[in-house]
């Protein structure tokens, strides 16, 4: 089980509205989730106009932040959820961003009543950021008499409080997610915004692979990043839907620099450049290929 996680909150406050790079500068430097990152522009961009409008005397009404995220295992749905709720609280829709993150065994009970006590426990400790519900369908597995359904009802309602300071993302497989919705007729229509997270293509994986080692100040040799990218192309498809897109990306990557590592220990004296650089040689011992 993925460990569930509390993220610290941002430490600053907004005095001003920020501009859109700066509202969402981790956004921005993320490869690919174009589809993403323009619902961010919009988002900021109706905020802003709203907060004009206010000032001009005209209506103005609360915007609905709840959302789903579907797509397959390692498309950014975890990553975009909690920055998301940074962006939001710098424009002021969040009171505070924080992001909690639960599934069915942190919110599913023994008895009755214990499962909608879980429930209300996890949308407190969200108040002010986002609560990211990872595999929600799950909630609507076991049949008519499994707690989980309790689950989603207490959610609805918890949805429905208009003094709510709460931002609820549901996220998992699109065909499991359109089932899910099936449960709860009402659920849907409290959660208008439906988020797909496709699959990333060979170049925005090389990229990512890229971004990765550069953030360690490593970076791969001309004939590992060509002899990667082919092979990238080669089994486009079946990487992503068997090892999990970027999260094959970050594991390959991973266990390069470790095998890095042990041919340096061969060397007396190694350069910056040897410390610096993984060898095609580094990702095929790897043993993820």
């Amino acid at each position: 089980m993925r460990r569930r996680e509390t993220t610290p909150l941002p430490d600053a406050t907004p005095r001003s509205f920020p501009s859109l790079q700066e509202a969402g500068r981790e956004m921005w430097s993320l490869v690919g989730l174009e589809k993403q990152k323009h619902l961010l522009r919009e988002i900021y961009a109706l905020t802003r106009i709203e907060r004009e409008r206010q000032k001009a005397g005209l209506k103005v009404e609360r915007q609905s932040l709840h959302m789903v995220f579907h797509g397959n295992p390692g498309t950014g749905k975890t990553t975009v959820a909690r920055l998301f709720g940074i962006a939001f609280h710098r424009i002021g829709l969040l009171q505070t961003g924080q992001f909690v993150e639960v599934g069915r065994a942190d919110l599913v009970g023994e008895y009755i009543g214990h499962t909608a006590q879980r429930m209300r426990q996890a949308m407190r400790r969200a108040q002010g950021g986002v609560l990211f519900i990872d595999e929600a369908y799950a909630l609507g597995r076991g049949g008519d008499r499994d707690f989980g359904r309790e689950a989603i009802d207490t959610l609805v309602k918890g949805i429905e409080d208009p003094g709510s300071d709460l931002m609820v993302i549901l996220a998992g497989y699109g065909h499991e997610m359109a089932r899910f919705f099936d449960l709860n007729p009402g659920l849907e229509s409290r959660i208008p915004l439906k988020v797909a997270f496709s699959d990333y293509g060979a170049e925005d994986l090389l990229r990512i692979a890229c971004t990765m080692l550069a953030e360690r100040d490593y970076a791969m040799s001309q004939d590992a990043k060509y002899f990667l990218g082919k092979l990238l192309q080669e089994r486009t498809g079946q990487w992503q839907l068997e090892h999990g897109n970027a999260r094959l990306i970050r594991s390959l990557m991973e266990r390069a620099i470790r095998r890095q590592s042990v041919r340096l220990l061969e060397k007396t004296h190694p350069t910056v450049e040897d410390l610096r650089t993984i060898s095609w040689a580094d990702i095929q011992d790897s043993g993820l290929l």
